[in-house]
């Protein structure tokens, strides 16, 4: 498992790239990879393929994908 290099948010570039992912998630570089390639994952694709991620956009969607009630309270 990855260790994050991001402390908080304001650590945190306004654009990622997909091992900014794998690292602040703590999962593989291959399973970063496989997340992006989504269609529900926000993207950027720029020149050459090359994939970003922006910053609050990933927030937002880690939001949205989260299950609060399925917590044990």
């Amino acid at each position: 498992m990855n260790k994050s290099l991001f402390k908080n948010k304001e650590e945190m570039p306004m654009f990622l790239n997909v091992m900014d992912v794998a690292h602040l998630l703590g999962i593989s570089r291959a399973s970063a990879y496989e997340l992006v390639r989504t269609a529900e994952f926000p993207k950027l694709k720029v020149v050459a393929g090359r994939i970003i991620i922006p910053r609050d956009r990933l927030l937002e969607w880690l939001d949205s994908e989260t299950r609060y009630d399925a917590l044990p309270r």
